[in-house]
């Protein structure tokens, strides 16, 4: 129950985020629609699609989508309020990306995969929404730049396969999400980032 609450809230967060986005690039309500959608569910669609794990996720529970919907449509309201709780929204986004990761990475273990599919199913389910959102509104995803994002969703995937085998799956999924969202926080706060690889050719023809 408090897990299936947070993956609602996950969902709510990154909905609102994608809709945002929209709203900066002055796209109408499909286009705001369409963002958010595939930043709440992109990713875990494109797990599924890749482990062939069907019916999808929104496909069997269509609620899904209702969701997402009445989350953007909320969000085109309220995007005044949104932008000033920066903080809040950080919050929220680094929580949805430890839980959507962990919960990734549980389907595709419980597929039968191995520890490295596991991470990978964790990393695509946590990052791609975000990476289709970046695209679609025709930016450089953020995932590619500084930011400790897919680095988070690598941890909550090979934190829960290891766990698992020791504290079992309900536990395993509180540690790898407390973790994840304490690594994803600490980044934040501090300003933690990969090293960024910077080139300049000077290559004359």
């Amino acid at each position: 129950m408090f897990i299936a609450a947070l993956f609602y809230l996950g969902i709510v967060a990154e909905s609102m985020s994608g809709a945002i986005a929209g709203g900066r690039h002055k796209m109408d309500l499909f286009g705001v629609f369409s963002i958010s959608f595939a930043t709440a569910l992109g990713g875990g669609s494109l797990r599924d699609i890749l482990f062939n794990h069907y019916p999808l996720l929104w496909v069997k529970d269509p609620h899904y989508v209702l969701v997402v919907l009445v989350s953007s449509l909320v969000a085109t309201k309220i995007a005044t309020f949104i932008t000033r709780q920066e903080r809040l929204f950080l919050i929220l986004d680094a929580l949805g990306l430890a839980v959507f990761s962990t919960l990734g990475a549980k389907i595709v273990m419980d597929m039968g995969y191995n520890l490295t599919l596991t991470i990978i199913g964790a990393i695509v389910t946590g990052s791609f929404g975000g990476i289709l959102r970046d695209l679609f509104c025709n930016t450089l995803p953020l995932v590619f730049q500084k930011e400790l994002y897919a680095s988070v969703a690598l941890i909550c995937g090979g934190v829960y396969w290891f766990s698992n085998a020791y504290l079992g799956q309900d536990l395993a999924i509180f540690v790898a999400i407390a973790i994840g969202f304490g690594i994803r926080m600490i980044a934040i706060l501090y300003k933690i980032s990969l090293p960024v690889f910077s080139f300049q050719s000077h290559h004359k023809d």
